[in-house]
């Protein structure tokens, strides 16, 4: 029985799971990961998860760093590393051992990603890694004082490269080293990379594995979901954020204020993190977007089927007037939705009676894990706000049966069949009876 359970908790998963892989198909995501991943082991168990989803055919930018690896050079062979705001003071010494680290975690990643065993997930995998000169850099030079002699930054990168080797099936590798056109080499920081590499391919997310949950409130909350500007407000103020977490932040909120749609913060040490923030509503981590997730808007034909299973448990209860797919798609245009990741999570209709000034408000729905979060309102608002804007329309009306102190609490006053227009009092279904309510606009 338990094992029978297991499966169906596996098969409602998968089958949730299915816009997100119908829209991640050809999508490109920059994933960035420090060189802990790589040094204790983790990266193996990572790359399963990239094995899958290069199998679901999204075009993968994997971002390395080295810092573990070039403090382990460096205690070898006897220097002292230095830092300021974070960010290594490269000298001469310091750079080849930065060469070196780059070359020995390079040489690691590939080796993983080859790996095609049978009987593990990565069986029948053929992962071909691309990596190049594909990053221009410029130094950093002195700041506040300080000489940061071969620290650099990212001048450019050349997306047409890149797009190349991604057209071609291939992963695409970047180490956090970049060139001059005077042939000099820089070593970068590895979110600098990613952020600007995520930036110039218009990349559709950009995910951080950090060492931490994520970004957490004074309370030690995850905040799940934060816009630039909200993310912006916590890097300023907030004392005890650890310290990925303020070195990825800031290159979350430059690309999601510069094009990228999604940046995500996630605890590498989860193991199939990378797959639960993706392939969940919920997620593990932070994600960083310029603008909220929902959005509301005009519903167009393709929007049926989303708005079908919205409703159907709904109907199945009663609480709503079943539609068929046919008269939904001619009554299309009288619904608003309210859409997150591309996907109907609320939405309602708006049937106006013109010739006595009043407008019906009907099958007002939000999906059932969001219905904490004020969406409902949100709806509401974009209704009175179209039916205002329909010309004289003074009054919104609604029947329901079980939602009437909803209604109540945001200003409806109950009323009768009689107070409606006499068209919608002739299809009143009196077995159902509905209350009706009635707000003045």
């Amino acid at each position: 029985m338990q094992n029978s359970d297991h499966l169906a908790e596996f098969v409602d998963w998968f089958r949730a799971s299915a816009p997100y892989i119908h829209a991640f198909r050809g999508k490109t995501f920059v994933v960035a990961f420090g060189g802990e991943v790589v040094q204790d082991g983790s990266f193996y168990s990572l790359t399963h998860d990239l094995n899958l989803l290069v199998s679901l055919g999204v075009r993968l930018v994997l971002v390395h760093g080295t810092r573990p690896q070039i403090e382990a050079e460096m205690a070898e062979k006897g220097l002292t590393p230095e830092y300021h705001d974070g960010i290594r003071i490269t000298d001469g010494d310091a750079l080849e051992c930065a060469k070196q680290s780059v070359g020995q975690v390079r040489v690691e990643i590939e080796a993983a990603l080859s790996m095609g065993l049978p009987n593990s997930p990565m069986a029948g995998a053929d992962i071909r890694v691309a990596s190049g000169n594909y990053v221009t850099a410029q130094p950093m030079g002195v700041r506040n004082g300080i000489d940061f002699n071969y620290t650099g930054k990212v001048r450019k990168i050349n997306t047409m490269m890149i797009n190349g080797s991604l057209d071609d099936g291939e992963i695409v590798l970047l180490s956090p080293l970049g060139y001059s056109p005077t042939g000099e080499v820089f070593n970068l920081t590895l979110e600098n990379v990613a952020t600007e590499a995520a930036v110039a391919l218009r990349a559709d997310k950009l995910v951080f594995l950090t060492g931490s949950v994520g970004v957490v409130n004074r309370h030690g909350e995850l905040l799940s979901e934060l816009s630039a500007q909200k993310a912006q407000k916590i890097l300023d103020v907030a004392t005890d954020l650890t310290e990925d977490i303020r070195l990825y932040l800031p290159g979350a909120i430059r690309a999601a204020r510069n094009g990228v749609p999604r940046a995500h913060l996630i605890n590498r040490r989860v193991d199939g993190g990378l797959i639960m923030e993706l392939f969940t509503r919920e997620g593990i981590g932070t994600m960083v977007t310029a603008e909220p997730l929902e959005q509301i808007r005009q519903a167009t034909i393709d929007d049926v089927g989303g708005i079908l299973a919205l409703i159907e448990p709904l109907e199945e209860e009663g609480v709503l007037v079943k539609r068929s797919r046919e008269l939904l798609e001619m009554e299309i245009n009288q619904f608003t939705v309210l859409k997150r990741y591309d996907m109907v999570i609320g939405c309602v209709a708006l049937y106006p009676y013109l010739e006595n000034n009043m407008a019906e408000l009907a099958c007002l729905a939000v999906e059932p894990e969001f219905r904490d979060r004020g969406l409902g309102d949100k709806l509401l608002q974009e209704l009175e706000r179209r039916a205002r804007n329909l010309g004289d329309i003074r009054r919104l009306f609604v029947l329901t049966t079980r939602t009437a102190h909803w209604f109540i609490e945001r200003g409806f006053k109950p009323a009768s069949v009689d107070d409606l227009p006499l068209e919608k009092q002739r299809f009143y279904n009196y077995q159902r009876r509905s209350k009706v309510f009635i707000k003045t606009l």
